[in-house]
This record gives structure tokens, sequence and C-alpha cells, in this order.
């Protein structure tokens, strides 16, 4: 039950950055950045999302422990 709780939510983790970052790339072309500018952007926002959750998870953990 405990891996498939984990599996769940690093797919669901990773769904969300993957579409967090498809919209700021989405959302830099629109304002007209260039592909290299915009693409930037896109795996800055994955990088943050990513990163903000390996926190929460980490702080969690060290409270529920």
């Amino acid at each position: 039950m405990t891996v498939t709780v984990v599996l769940l939510t690093t797919t669901f983790v990773t769904l969300v950055a993957l579409l967090a970052a498809a919209g700021a790339g989405k959302l830099a072309r629109m304002d007209n950045a260039s592909y290299p500018t915009a693409l930037t952007r896109a795996a800055t926002t994955f990088a943050t999302v990513i990163t903000l959750a390996a926190v929460v998870a980490g702080t969690l953990t060290a409270l529920l422990t």
C-alpha cells in the first residue's frame, strides 16, 4: 500500500510540474520571448515545482515522525 501511494504521489507531482512548465513556456512565447528564453523559463518552473515538492515532503516527514 505504501509503495502505491509513493508512486502515485510522485507521478502526480511530476505531472503538475510538467503542466506548470508547459504553461510557463507558452506564456513566455505569448510574451514574444525567443524559443531559448521560453525553454529556460519552462525549465526553471519545472525545477522550482520539483524543489518545492521536495521541501514540503521533507518538512512533513520531519513533523510527522
